[in-house]
């Protein structure tokens, strides 16, 4: 395989978000340069908002092949792995947690595998090292997304992927999205595979994630079935079920007036309130639909804004 891969001439991005992971970063400069010795690549690390010494951690290992981006302030894993598959300019962007669980070593048999005609790569963690609990709850998870979704991906958990470049730079990255790159990509027409990756115990800090994060997933796990079932025509969605409520309160409405013909009373019958709601709601989300419509128009046609703000980039070289 090493030699397949000396003949590989594609700048390789490496793009590391990371929060309060000051014991790791010498470690984690150490091994992406050992692992992508025989490569052409940047080391870009994504500061999101530390408050321990992470940065200054970086200044004093990173070498001419790093680079730091400096966000303003906390943002989330997302936007700090928007912002520096932003300023990447590789042709071939890998993703990858800066807690060392996910092995550097790992990345050249996964672009190997990229070269093979993929345009994605995921890992799925072997032998995973997490405490029972949280493995439990990703295996559900992950059977529940795969259900939801139509995207058969093992592990969405992990953050160790590698991408082409015009795959990751239209990822359109919000929310808590990352963990769910691989329906985004699905969605914007890339071929996927996935391949097991290597897992190590956390060494050094703590985990930032936590149990209240699960109503940001499920949040955004919503928004993305809707995007890909109904991203460009919204007003498949709304209109179809502002319809159906709409015919239902009709159907009632007619029925309570044809009793009303033959004489019975319908003033205190629940069915009248119940009717006029569906009517009502049905023309609600009618209109929600046209607007939907009006806002997706906008959102493509609009300004490309970005949900962070870059303070500074740094350099060895400066």
């Amino acid at each position: 395989m090493e030699k397949n891969l000396k003949r590989i001439k594609m700048k390789i991005s490496v793009v590391v978000p990371l929060m309060n992971e000051e014991d790791n970063i010498k470690y984690l400069i150490e091994e992406v340069e050992k692992a992508l010795k025989n490569f052409d690549y940047e080391l870009i690390l994504v500061d999101d908002g530390s408050t321990d010494n992470t940065v200054e951690e970086i200044k004093k290992y990173m070498n001419d092949k790093t680079k730091l981006i400096i966000l303003n302030r906390n943002y989330g894993q997302t936007s700090a792995m928007a912002a520096g598959i932003e300023v990447a300019q590789g042709d071939i962007i890998v993703t990858i947690d800066g807690d060392l669980q996910n092995d550097p070593s790992d990345i050249p048999m996964m672009i190997e595998k990229l070269n093979e005609g993929y345009d994605v790569v995921a890992g799925i963690r072997a032998k995973r090292q997490d405490e029972p609990v949280r493995k439990f709850l990703s295996k559900i998870a992950n059977k529940i997304i795969r259900k939801i979704t139509g995207v058969h991906i093992t592990d969405y958990g992990c953050t160790l992927k590698v991408f082409k470049k015009d795959v990751a730079k239209n990822l359109q990255l919000y929310g808590e999205l990352h963990r769910f790159i691989p329906i985004l990509a699905k969605i914007y027409g890339a071929k996927i595979t996935e391949v097991p990756v290597k897992h190590h115990e956390r060494k050094f800090g703590k985990s930032k994630y936590g149990f209240n994060r699960i109503f940001k997933v499920i949040s955004d796990l919503m928004y993305l079935v809707f995007m890909q079932r109904f991203g460009q025509k919204p007003m498949h969605f709304f209109g179809t079920v502002g319809f159906i409520m709409f015919s239902l309160g009709a159907l009632i409405d007619l029925y309570l007036f044809i009793l009303k013909l033959f004489g019975e009373s319908i003033g205190n019958r629940p069915l009248l309130t119940l009717g006029t709601l569906f009517i009502i709601g049905g023309i609600q989300l009618i209109t929600t639909g046209f607007l939907a419509e009006i806002m997706i128009r906008t959102y493509y046609e609009s300004q490309n804004k970005k949900p962070y703000i870059i303070k500074e980039i740094v350099t060895k070289n400066g």
